[in-house]
């Protein structure tokens, strides 16, 4: 069956957008089904399906459930809805899952089988870099390769240094959100720029520099006002210890490092998801 070109220019204008949606398509049919192999849709993350079509209401709700759990925790998965009577001569429940394959019953009059595989579609995951020193350019081109969306905040002057930045700014204001933050001014305007990082709502924050100077340096920014529990999610040194000296070293450290946050709890060690690569780009 084709895929309908309108289906697959939507999906490429919301991966172009940065919104996060789930594909859903039909891998195979067993009996009657509305939907064949090949039909497909595109599922919002607050389980509207947008896009395509997969068939009536037999499966609506387990491809929706499938597809919200998808971009969740963003791994893919492999569904098979049943009618009730088949999953029990095999032995299975409704919303148990076997050899990688959740399983979810029908009961629609037809009695058809299909099986329909989810890939979750996310936004690259944004790293915003402060300061413009060699592991803050190190760091900017390894991540734009990694797949990051990368921004740096860094002085109108220094912007040249960067050729595989999305996005250059002057300061980096109050209020921004990231999935990343590394602070890598190096003696330049530390203080102010790890203030500044504080206020940004991110699940990895890092300072490029010793133990001995983040200590320094929170222990200011504490008398200055910023919390202790704010303070203590700081990773320093950056980066996984690795033993790096140089700033390409040191930027690989730091890229590895959140690589391990960023696939936290999408790795399996066995069955149908370890084979799959997670579509995020």
């Amino acid at each position: 069956m084709a895929v309908p070109e309108d289906i697959l220019t939507m999906a490429a204008g919301m991966r172009a957008k940065g919104m996060a949606f789930a594909m859903a398509t039909v891998v195979r049919t067993v009996a009657v089904t509305a939907a064949k192999a090949g039909a497909k849709a595109l599922i919002a993350s607050d389980g509207c399906i947008f896009g395509g079509w997969i068939g009536g209401g037999c499966a609506r709700s387990a491809v929706i459930k499938a597809a919200t759990a998808a971009l969740a925790d963003g791994r893919p998965r492999l569904i098979s809805v049943q009618p009730q009577d088949i999953l029990a001569e095999q032995g299975i429940k409704a919303g148990e899952a076997k050899n990688g394959i959740e399983f979810a019953k029908t009961m629609c009059p037809s009695r058809g089988t299909m099986d329909i595989f989810i890939e979750p579609f996310l936004p690259r995951p944004h790293l915003i870099i402060c300061g413009a020193s060699p592991v803050a350019v190190a760091l900017a081109e390894l991540a734009s390769r990694m797949g990051f969306l990368v921004s740096v905040a860094a002085a109108s002057s220094e912007h040249g240094k960067f050729g595989s930045a999305d996005r250059m700014i002057d300061d980096l204001p109050s209020g921004e959100r990231a999935d990343y933050i590394v602070v890598a001014t190096q003696g330049t305007g530390d203080a102010a720029a790890l203030r500044a990082a504080l206020t940004v709502e991110s699940r990895y924050l890092a300072f490029v520099g010793s133990r001995q100077k983040a200590a320094a340096l929170k222990a200011k920014l504490e008398d200055l006002g910023v919390s202790p529990e704010r303070l203590a999610s700081l990773r320093a040194p950056a980066g996984l210890d690795l033993g790096a000296i140089t700033p390409d070293e040191i930027a690989l450290s730091i890229v590895a490092e959140m690589i391990e946050v960023r696939r936290l709890g999408q790795r399996q060690s066995s069955g149908f998801h370890a084979g799959i690569a997670v579509l995020d780009p």
